[in-house]
């Protein structure tokens, strides 16, 4: 069995390589002639630097990941290959990639190259720890809480999944959700002249904030012109070193009440946190760069998520879906400076569903479809596996019949409700969650400010039912670009991951699951009339579908959320439900009631 630093350097070196494989360089397929016997590679020419790399296959995908397992290399000049070190194959790796773009700009492109291996070997590094703290205080991921910090590999199609600069190694011990630490939130008392808030519910921001201090009457004083906004720890301390707050604070119109109320946690994505005794969880601002992006709660986000709220409370969704629910981020609060679109004090209320038994059986998909630990079963395996012990069923038929009800309520609901309403949802697998507390899927939620797609054909209606949303920036888009996006979010990102993992756990074939997928689009193309049916025929159809690319943010330094044009972030590829196998006719065993 692999060590953490064993395991670290694998999980780093296969999802740089799967980056590399879609974005830079795809490969031939080989055989190569191990001393053990011939073994299938993929090998990649690397002219600039005069060499070969070949990657053992030990796992392949048609839609997902491929897990390598040993490396060798050669010059072009020699004959014999030599095993190498999955970090140091990395390393060749990131320098081919930047020797491909000669120019004029090879100094400016060396500081991105350090750059990006700074960020490969500190996501290797936090990856390591988590593997080793979890590997020796290991619980099961029963509840909500349990997945969200489950997340030691972070995403396969990101080359540094797990970077975070800008975060200590003793603040992650208290902060990084990995490691499970708590702690109070930092809470300040403003001028209510110079806060801004909104509420898509009964309670205004402020309200809801101060029922997470208590009505004990031992907190602070806080004045009838006075407004609370909380704080993630690590924002409040940058903000307290500003000279603007600073000024604020010596004249009376902001205070700082330090560390107050109940123990909170880091849910997966760092900066959106989580109390099994409060109603509501919070998103914060954090001055942390987590793998492409130091992480800014922007005005138009805030204002988005009320607006949202509103329109699936006037749409009715709740009562018209019984398989799907979205998590409303329902609420916010900030400080309005002069001259600043964002003062750094922006906080979003979300809604928490999932306290206490409410949140047992609930699991993100990132969760789900992760790697397993050295020596393990990854969750999806072992839910499957539970699953046909209870009802003595086949593997494979077991893994089908979940699949197709996880397709039910993860999949359908979302393209109705873009379908009828021209809403679409950036439903990758860290904004969508399940509900399998029964083993099979029965609920999917999703969650995320910053991940709505407006039509611009249903402009008109969206608008008489939320006039708001014309006047928020990035919101409405044209339908051929809501389908590429959509299909990368929903389908490429979020099913194929499903695919994958089941396909390399053993629990079903990839290509019976690629055809179950495509007979699903095309009866929900058949039941659907308007862009929810375009978008399953494209997603059908055409040869290629969207991808984000990753790695070609982080070759030229990118903060994708900073990016004026984002489009260069996604590229075609291959259709995956475009293979043979996926087309190939239904056969018995696909027909499996959902």
């Amino acid at each position: 069995m692999q060590s953490s630093r064993q395991a670290a350097e694998t999980a780093t070196f296969q999802s740089f390589a799967n980056c590399y494989l879609r974005e830079v360089n795809p490969g031939t397929t080989i055989v190569h002639r191990a001393a053990t016997g011939p073994v299938d590679c993929i090998e990649w020419s690397l002219p600039r630097q005069q060499m070969l790399l070949r990657a053992e296959i030990v796992s392949p995908s048609i839609c997902g990941p491929q897990y390598f397992g040993r490396l060798w290399y050669r010059a072009v000049s020699e004959a014999s290959w030599r095993q190498i070190e999955p970090l140091q194959a990395l390393t060749v790796l990131i320098h081919e990639a930047y020797r491909r773009m000669d120019g004029p700009r090879q100094d400016e492109l060396r500081t991105f190259e350090v750059e990006l291996l700074a960020r490969v070997l500190d996501s290797y590094q936090q990856m390591h720890t988590y593997i080793d703290r979890a590997e020796h205080g290991h619980r099961e991921e029963g509840h909500f809480i349990d997945a969200e910090q489950s997340l030691v590999f972070g995403h396969w199609q990101h080359p540094t999944p797990k970077s975070r600069q800008g975060m200590t190694y003793w603040q992650q011990e208290r902060y990084a959700p990995e490691l499970r630490g708590q702690f109070r939130l930092h809470y300040f008392a403003a001028r209510a002249g110079l806060v801004r808030q909104a509420s898509a519910g009964r309670m205004e921001a402020d309200e809801m904030v101060r029922a997470l201090l208590g009505t004990s009457g031992r907190g602070p004083y806080i004045g009838d012109d006075e407004c609370v906004i909380p704080m993630h720890p690590l924002q409040a301390e940058a903000l307290l070193l500003q000279p603007e707050i600073q000024a604020l604070e010596q004249n009376g119109e902001l205070r700082s009440l330090g560390p107050l109320g109940l123990q909170f946690t880091a849910t997966s994505s760092v900066r959106t946190v989580y109390s099994d005794s409060a109603d509501w969880m919070l998103k914060f601002s954090l001055p942390v760069r987590i793998t492409n992006s130091v992480r800014i709660n922007r005005r138009q986000e805030l204002d988005a998520g009320v607006a949202m709220a509103r329109l699936m409370q006037r749409i009715r969704l709740a009562e018209r879906e019984e398989k799907f629910r979205v998590i409303h981020d329902c609420a916010y609060v900030t400080l309005d400076l002069p001259g600043r679109d964002e003062s750094g004090f922006e906080v979003i209320l979300r809604e928490n569903p999932f306290r206490g038994e409410k949140g047992r059986g609930v699991v993100t998909l990132a969760a789900l479809t992760a790697d397993p630990l050295p020596g393990r079963l990854s969750h999806m395996e072992r839910t499957i596996r539970e699953l046909a012990a209870r009802n003595s069923d086949g593997i494979p038929y077991t893994a089908l019949a979940w699949f197709n009800r996880y397709l039910a309520c993860a999949v359908e609901p979302l393209v109705r409700l873009y379908d009828h309403h021209g809403v679409a949802l950036e439903a990758h697998q860290q904004n969508s969650l399940l509900d399998i507390s029964s083993g099979y899927p029965s609920v999917s939620y999703y969650r995320d400010n910053q991940g709505f797609y407006l039509s611009e054909r249903h402009r008109s209606r969206l608008a008489s039912l939320v006039p708001e949303t014309e006047t928020i920036a990035s919101l409405y888009f044209a339908d051929t670009e809501i389908r590429d996006r959509f299909a990368y979010y929903l389908i490429v990102n979020q099913v194929f991951s499903v695919i994958s993992r089941m396909g390399h756990d053993g629990l079903c074939d990839e290509g019976v699951l690629l055809c179950a997928l495509r007979t699903h689009l095309e009866e929900c193309a058949q039941k659907m009339s308007d862009v929810g049916r375009e978008f399953a025929r494209h997603v059908l159809d055409l040869p290629t579908i969207t991808s984000k690319a990753n790695l070609t943010t982080r070759l030229f330094d990118v903060d994708e959320l900073q990016s004026s044009g984002n489009n260069s972030l996604y590229r075609p590829i291959p259709n995956p439900l475009r293979v043979p196998i996926a087309l190939a006719a239904s056969r018995p065993d696909h027909a499996i009631a959902s």
